[in-house]
């Protein structure tokens, strides 16, 4: 029986390769407050990311750089609060890992006791598989993330597709190996071709979930204020609305103003 249809059981790293194993794609949206999580989590999807992109959908920042671990905990437990259902992931932010790996650890487990959630991601490849062994071997679920990686925004100088080029296609390849024997359940492949995301995902056996990927990943994740048509101005070629929410907000709140305005809310069977 599928996961997402039929079986509420609670999802976790285990279920995720077993997905894999039947061909069953996994679902996953991010999710930053209790309210939003509860309603995504109720619908039926696999797995919930408390993505740094905090930093841009709920606090209006250029790029996820300065969201703090304090921050990613209070978002992540509000989420854990809401969550029956779904995996819960939780970003590492930008300087909790890059440091060292004993600082790298400390922070996971911080976040792992204060939030509750199932697991971390961390963004990179070969160059951080020593701290991703670290956090393994204490027990945290690792996923990775390759291709675009938002937290090195200002070395790549833009938000362009990643691995068009032979070498970098190779090296995307070699780290999501490198991501996979070292222990991670799951890999985000972001903004690269097509071609390539279904190559790692024949050639691993993490579950990887795509973002700008194609379909030929084992599984698809988007910011969730994007995919339900809330942000404006913000259209890439990956994204699909699956509903206009801010466009019935926004025509609710308009009807709020007009009925307060001329006196007909709160009416008679609203009052005490």
């Amino acid at each position: 029986m599928g996961y997402l249809s039929t079986d509420k059981k609670k999802i976790t790293t285990k279920t995720f390769a077993e997905m894999k194993q039947a061909a069953e794609k996994v679902t996953m949206l991010t999710a930053y407050d209790y309210t939003t999580a509860g309603i995504i989590d109720s619908a039926g999807i696999d797995s919930i990311l408390i993505g740094d992109s905090a930093s841009n959908v709920m606090a209006g920042n250029a790029d996820t750089l300065p969201i703090t671990v304090d921050q990613m905990i209070y978002h992540a437990r509000s989420v854990v609060r809401a969550v029956n259902h779904a995996l819960v992931i939780c970003d590492m932010p930008f300087g909790s890992y890059q440091v060292s790996r004993e600082e790298a650890l400390r922070n996971a487990c911080r976040m792992m006791k204060e939030s509750g959630v199932d697991a971390l991601k961390l963004e990179g490849g070969v160059e951080i598989v020593d701290t991703i062994s670290g956090l393994i071997a204490a027990g945290i679920p690792v996923c990775g993330h390759l291709g675009l990686t938002p937290q090195s925004i200002h070395k790549f100088g833009g938000y362009g597709l990643r691995a068009k080029e032979e070498a970098e296609a190779a090296k995307l390849v070699s780290d999501a190996k490198a991501l996979d024997e070292v222990g991670c359940f799951a890999i985000v492949l972001e903004k690269v071709p097509a071609a390539i995301a279904s190559e790692v995902a024949r050639q691993v056996k993490a579950v990887t979930i795509g973002i700008g990927a194609g379909s030929g990943c084992d599984g698809q994740v988007l910011v969730y204020a994007d995919a339900l048509g809330m942000t404006s101005g913000f259209k890439p070629k990956f994204l699909r609305h699956f509903a206009q929410v801010g466009q019935c907000m926004a025509a609710g709140v308009e009807e709020y103003v007009k009925c307060v305005k001329e006196g007909s809310f709160p009416g008679e069977a609203e009052s005490y």
